[in-house]
């Protein structure tokens, strides 16, 4: 049986998991998974499981300006190139 952590717990936390991230978000595990698939939402392996792992503060940042990006209407490519064009600041 896995324990689930408090949310006072993933809201101090460093590194959280998919499934704290839609916690923490409010959006869909499957719209996280896919933009994890699409490379726009950055995760780091956890050798001894194989578990993913998110940067809490990072991730939650990036989804909400992901969220709002898809609320003016802009597609999946093209929020791949903002963010790219973003990183190469």
């Amino acid at each position: 049986m896995s324990r689930r952590r408090s949310m006072e717990v993933i809201e101090k936390a460093e590194y959280v998991t998919i499934g704290e991230l839609v916690r923490l978000t409010d959006v869909r595990y499957s719209t996280l998974k896919f933009y994890t698939e699409e490379g726009i939402l950055p995760f780091e392996q956890q050798e001894e499981n194989m578990t993913r792992r998110y940067r809490r503060k990072e991730s939650v940042e990036r989804i909400s300006y992901i969220m709002k990006l898809r609320s003016e209407k802009k597609t999946i490519p093209e929020i791949k190139e903002i963010l790219k064009e973003g990183s190469d600041l």
